[in-house]
């Protein structure tokens, strides 16, 4: 059995401001320089990946991008920005892990070093 995708803080980057780092990876993925598994934003939301990595637009059950093929759902997604922490778990057995998985909660984690912490 494998172990719930979860990585612990992700460490503070030089500032991006979003609509930049949406430019550089759109053209880094067009000219096959960035795979779009790597992207620490969203061309499809146009926000920073750990704020809509949530979405059920980002579950695909033939990649295994945030989905457990033994219980065949969608993994939790819990992503705490004070702490800068990410973690993706099955609801149904608490594991779900996958490589996928894994290369999107790096993603999340490194798009958590680039955006401005959010004040309430």
């Amino acid at each position: 059995m494998t172990t719930p995708c979860t990585i612990r803080p992700a460490p503070r980057l030089r500032h991006a401001t979003l609509s930049d780092q949406l430019a550089r990876e759109d053209a880094a993925e067009d000219a096959q320089r960035l795979s779009p598994d790597d992207r620490t934003t969203c061309p499809l939301h146009r926000r920073w990946i750990h704020q809509c990595v949530a979405s059920p637009v980002h579950v695909n059950a033939i990649t295994r991008h945030r989905w457990c093929r033994r219980c065949a759902v969608p993994l939790t997604v819990t992503v705490d920005e004070v702490t800068r922490t990410v973690t993706m778990v099955c609801p149904a057995c608490g594991d779900g892990g996958s490589p996928a998985t894994a290369r999107l909660v790096v993603a999340c984690r490194a798009s958590l070093g680039f955006a401005p912490v959010s004040t309430y």
